[in-house]
């Protein structure tokens, strides 16, 4: 049976579990594109947050794309998983022009979601990082070490479901880390969810600027 009917539903949920956070001048919401934004809107608007994006680019393993085999994140962060590296014999050059399609498409996303508005600044802060759910955890992990190059004062990793043993990696990651749900066996995020399309560009920078309207920065 699925957990949530919807992103939103699920952000609204998360939000409860967050409510410690609500009202405070120092926390700002990050959610992972694409998916991760829809979520992140509604806890962001529960918590009366700054909402803004950190983009995040899974590296596929090549001729199995929806393998990862890392990932690269904003600020320059690569992540790889050296047991599927090794154990597939992925060359260092093969790593590299993969990395390199995919930075050229996160460089393409933050111009699309901000437009002319600034990130959202980020030492001293708490960041929330947000996203739809974890399987591997790749993405994630590659947002928590690119996060850290901003120097907030905590992150907290938010998602609605994952499982128990992805949850668990990121307790010596992140300073705090909730999991709404952990669900076993996983099957994949999409399972727990009654309505899971894909979330466009479009989607995700109109929340940008609605979040925006309602908690203008500065």
């Amino acid at each position: 049976m699925p957990l949530y009917k919807n992103r939103a539903e699920a952000g609204r949920k998360l939000a409860q579990a967050l409510s410690d956070y609500a009202g405070r001048a120092d926390v700002v919401v990050l959610g992972l594109p694409r998916g991760g934004v829809p979520v992140a809107y509604e806890v962001a608007k529960t918590l009366e947050a700054p909402l803004d994006v950190f983009i995040v680019r899974k590296l596929g393993v090549p001729g199995q794309e929806e393998l990862a085999m890392g990932a690269i994140a904003s600020g320059g962060v690569r992540v790889l998983n050296d047991e599927v590296v090794r154990g597939l014999s992925i060359s260092e050059e093969e790593i590299q022009s993969i990395a390199e399609k995919e930075h050229a498409e996160l460089e393409r996303r933050e111009r699309a979601y901000r437009g002319e508005r600034a990130r959202v600044d980020l030492k001293n802060k708490i960041a929330i990082l947000v996203d739809d759910g974890l399987a591997t955890g790749a993405s994630m992990r590659a947002a928590v070490s690119g996060l850290r190059q901003h120097n907030p004062d905590k992150i907290v990793v938010a998602v609605s479901t994952a499982p128990p043993e992805t949850c668990r990696e990121f307790e010596d990651l992140a300073d705090q880390v909730i999991c709404l749900q952990t669900p076993s066996p996983f099957m994949g995020v999409g399972a727990w969810y009654a309505d899971f399309p894909q979330t466009t560009d479009d989607q995700v920078r109109d929340l940008l600027e609605k979040a925006a309207e309602l908690a203008p920065e500065g």
